[in-house]
């Protein structure tokens, strides 16, 4: 039997060895991204204002969607949006809501949220009345179905008049729960004006809209979400517009090893495009070509990313912030996580069909890793690296003899242990606490308490056995009844009242 203890010493060590190398690159990829923010922000005034871009012709037009469902608080992202920096001719925000709301709205709503946009519209000076425009689908949907409502050929000519140039035209998406930077349309703007722009765009969200809100379980969990984004989503886009420049540099000076090479760096070293469904903004022709927001899963944004990779779009990285809410309840939650799971599940057979229509390295590796880091690892990770650190631990005294595996048994599972409380518990406070200063609404995160601090300490713990909640939520429902069907989490119940008239923003 010592061969199965040590088949069961590798595949411990190796477990233990890559969390403890995922917490590094978590660390390295939360101090990019915060850099990353910092320069952008220490930058922010030098961007073009609203006057030059309204002459320049080269400055793009903003279709920004709003898809909502029951939403009491929509004034707020709505005024948020109407109070950006950019010209009012070039921007347009159009709110999409649903025909069944309109028929049965939430009863703890005092109207429904079309209803509430209207009332919210007529409150408007005429010159952002013209900026704001309604929708509403008939029949039942999600989001992407709401979103591609809008991008019919009929209500684009609506909104944007006849003969619309799509290349010129970015489709934003913001949720009904966001509050956007009012820099954001600007520094995309400028992007585009001085150097052609980029077909795709990510902006950085923190999910503490609502922080002052939530308990202290809510406050770590948004913390953690926030972290999640930073660390994984963005600093992963970031990281990958390096590699190809880095593997460009390499075939202009060796061009014969990079086609050998290439498969196996596009195996081993590239890595999914991720967007987040807000705080996003992608080029309408680039859209219309992939044929608008996926309907096929129960998440369209992990779905939209892996069609724009699929076809070589790097998406490009918007360095200004977004805030929107963390769901206020544990059970919330866990179906927000489950929702999300849920779509992990659906976006396996778009991958596997992405793959057979073009055997790639990259169309594999996508696949491979989605199915490995998701499907399997989401559900089981809260359970599984706490095992194999214990028998990492155990099995090294069952090989005290051997100076070498003892001290590596005892050593990986102590740096691993270590570095999640490090990094999850001071780390990631830090850094989220360093961006908020350029929020673009105040918010403070600091821990002011001895119970906040010791449950800052387990965050990742608190946070993800939440989300395995959520993700065993979805298989127990799949083994029991074949189907699981995600809903949009609730933010009526303990939301935020409306304001009862909309403020007239004037432009600073």
């Amino acid at each position: 039997m010592d061969w199965l203890w040590a088949a069961l010493f590798v595949v411990s060590s190796f477990f233990n060895g890559r969390a403890a190398f995922k917490l590094l690159l978590d660390w390295k990829g939360m101090l990019t991204t915060c850099r990353f923010v910092e320069d952008a922000y220490e930058q922010v005034e030098t961007l073009p204002d609203e006057a030059a871009l309204a002459r320049d012709s080269r400055a793009p037009v903003f279709l920004h969607l709003v898809p909502a469902y029951q939403e009491p608080a929509i004034g707020a992202t709505l005024r948020a949006l109407l109070g950006s920096r950019y010209p009012d001719s070039k921007l347009h925000v159009v709110v999409i809501t649903k025909e069944e709301e309109e028929l049965a709205p939430h009863p703890s709503m005092e109207a429904s949220t079309a209803e509430l946009v209207r009332r919210f519209r007529l409150e408007l000076p005429p010159w952002q009345q013209k900026m704001l425009s309604l929708l509403v689908m008939p029949g039942r949907g999600r989001k992407a179905h709401q979103l591609n409502w809008a991008l019919r050929p009929d209500n684009l000519a609506a909104v944007l008049g006849d003969g619309v140039d799509a290349s010129r035209i970015w489709v934003g998406v913001s949720d009904a729960d966001s509050i956007p930077d009012r820099n954001a349309f600007r520094w995309i703007a400028a992007d585009v004006v001085h150097d052609g722009g980029h077909e795709a765009y990510q902006g950085v969200t923190l999910s503490l809209a609502n922080f002052d809100r939530l308990d202290v379980r809510g406050r770590v969990c948004a913390i953690q979400q926030s972290s999640i984004f930073i660390r994984v989503s963005i600093a992963r886009l970031i990281s990958e517009r390096r590699r190809l420049r880095w593997f460009a540099a390499l075939a202009g000076h060796a061009p014969g090893l990079t086609r050998v090479v290439r498969p196996v760096f596009e195996l081993c070293f590239r890595r999914s495009q991720i967007c987040l469904g807000h705080n996003q903004f992608v080029r309408l022709d680039t859209l219309q070509s992939v044929g608008g927001f996926p309907t096929s899963g129960a998440t369209e944004d992990s779905t939209l990313g892996y069609a724009l990779g699929a076809r070589g779009i790097l998406i490009q990285v918007v360095p200004l912030l977004e805030l929107v809410d963390m769901p206020e309840t544990t059970e919330k939650m866990i179906h927000q996580n489950a929702r999300w799971y849920k779509g992990v599940l659906d976006d396996v057979p778009f991958l596997w069909e992405t793959w057979r229509a073009r055997r790639s390295a990259f169309n594999l590796a996508q696949l491979c890793r989605h199915v490995g880091t998701k499907v399997i690892e989401w559900p089981t990770a809260a359970a599984v690296y706490p095992v194999l650190g214990f028998v990492g631990w155990h099995l090294a005294y069952r090989f005290a003899y051997h100076p070498a595996w003892f001290a590596l048994g005892i050593a990986l599972p102590a740096i691993s242990l270590g570095l999640t409380v490090c990094v999850g518990a001071f780390v990631t406070q830090h850094l989220i606490e360093r961006l908020t200063p350029h929020c673009p609404r105040a918010v403070t995160v600091a821990r002011t308490t001895v119970r906040a601090t010791l449950w800052g300490t387990f965050r990742c713990q608190t946070y993800w056995l939440l989300a395995t909640r959520g993700a065993w939520r979805v298989l127990w429902a799949l083994l029991r009844t074949g189907r699981y069907a995600p809903a949009k989490t609730d933010r009526v119940t303990g939301a935020a009242s409306p304001r009862p008239a909309a403020r007239r923003w004037t432009r600073r």
